[in-house]
């Protein structure tokens, strides 16, 4: 059997991904489906998934246990990442694809590719994404462990 602090986790990361997706469709007017797998965007999927698996680690073995200290370190961890490191590199994607569609030597289609600018979360989209991932862990949490 697979172990429900898991598949709470996985419900979170699920939850936030077809909900970026409905809210690119809303804001772009386009639908895509790539939204469904991509990384970055509104929710941060990410951090729906730390946190689910951090609340349902604390519902499960007590918000008092070692588990729960690890998943809620580890989370606290992903989070800054999303919102930090993984956002520069967005930004700078953003700036080295502009050089590259400006610089005159060169164009565009020497590269085979754009850099993906959508990389990281603003500190909004962390929050949203972790305040769903608490979310979804406390129901699944009380479904599962029967609080």
């Amino acid at each position: 059997m697979v172990c429900p602090v898991l598949l709470i986790a996985v419900a979170a990361w699920a939850a936030a991904q077809v909900l970026k997706l409905l809210i690119a469709t809303a804001v772009y007017r386009k639908f895509d489906i790539t939204y469904l797998t991509t990384g970055g965007g509104m929710p941060s999927s990410h951090s729906a998934l730390v946190c689910a698996a951090a609340v349902s680690c604390g519902m499960s073995a007590g918000f008092d246990s070692p588990v729960f200290a690890v998943a809620a370190v580890v989370a606290f961890i992903v989070m800054y990442d999303a919102a930090h490191v993984r956002r520069e590199t967005g930004e700078q994607a953003k700036v080295l694809n502009y050089i590259l569609r400006n610089w005159e030597e060169f164009k565009p289609e020497d590269f085979e590719r754009d850099l993906k600018e959508l990389i990281g979360h603003t500190p909004l989209q962390v929050a949203v994404g972790a305040v769903l991932g608490i979310g979804v862990g406390l129901l699944g949490g009380y479904i599962a462990f029967g609080f």
